[in-house]
């Protein structure tokens, strides 16, 4: 495929769809009602860590967390006892999440805030122990939130080779701060940023030639967000939003994007 021309129709799906009037339906949307950013980073963290199923559901639940924080997540956190949280959450059930696991990623993050003051500070503490090293960065992270070896189908596991696509969906909200991604977050450079990479990009980003693999995994990821660095090398994750787009919003035209950029094929969108 012609590169100098799959930018330019990359730029041009950025310039068209990079905009907040095509968030919705997308939990993104609930970092808008949060101007503080120690508020809105552990908005950022539940919404993304829902973020899988469908579309609907994903945003009932992350109301109904967000519904029991209240206005400020943060100082809810630091001054609710762990054994409220378990009866806030008792019942609690979003596909095969808990309420015990939402309530252990709570207090996982009350730790955080706690111990680094902040889950940014924690995520650059990690990043600088680990000399700068994302993935290892990331790794500190979820380990600080959940501990090592507990499992919770909220936070993954870097280290294991998974996309991890709903962690670096919050990566990319809280770091880049653009008209969409909200940012808030210091000390990290978006171009380190890895793209989010779900079913649905992975085929996008097969038929446009970004990655060979086979698999949508996180050698799969890092590949493509290579190539994608080698069209804007500072920023990226600059065309995930715009491209995710094309799968989840019944108003736009996959067909015909992939048709601009040579490739011949018919899709089906799912409903959501």
């Amino acid at each position: 495929m012609n590169s100098d021309l799959l930018h330019e129709r990359l730029e041009q799906l950025y310039q068209q769809y990079a905009k907040k009037e095509f968030v919705h339906p997308d939990p993104l949307e609930f970092l808008y009602l949060y101007q503080d950013t120690g508020d809105r980073e552990i908005v950022g963290l539940i919404a993304s860590s829902l973020a899988y199923g469908r579309v609907a559901q994903i945003l009932k639940s992350v109301r109904k967390v967000l519904d029991v924080l209240g206005s400020s997540p943060r100082l809810f956190l630091l001054e609710t006892s762990p054994s409220f949280l378990e009866k806030l959450f008792a019942g609690f059930k979003h596909r095969f999440t808990t309420g015990e696991e939402i309530v252990a990623m709570l207090l996982g993050t009350r730790r955080v805030l706690k111990e680094f003051g902040s889950l940014n500070e924690c995520f650059v503490h990690g990043l600088k122990k680990s000399g700068g090293e994302i993935i290892k960065a990331q790794c500190f992270f979820t380990s600080s939130i959940i501990g090592g070896g507990c499992k919770n189908s909220l936070v993954p596991a870097p280290e294991k080779d998974s996309a991890c696509k709903r962690l670096n969906l919050y990566f990319r909200w809280m770091v880049r701060d653009s008209d969409v991604d909200p940012g808030g977050w210091n000390g990290v450079p978006k171009k380190g940023l890895i793209v989010p990479l779900d079913t649905h990009m992975f085929n996008i980003c097969r038929k446009l030639g970004l990655t060979d693999r086979n698999q949508a995994n996180l050698k799969t990821a890092l590949q493509i967000t290579e190539n994608f660095r080698k069209f804007d090398p500072d920023d990226p994750t600059r065309y995930d939003f715009p491209l995710t787009r094309l799968g989840i919003r019944t108003d736009t035209d996959l067909d015909g994007f992939l048709a601009s950029c040579g490739v011949e094929c018919t899709t089906k969108k799912q409903a959501k």
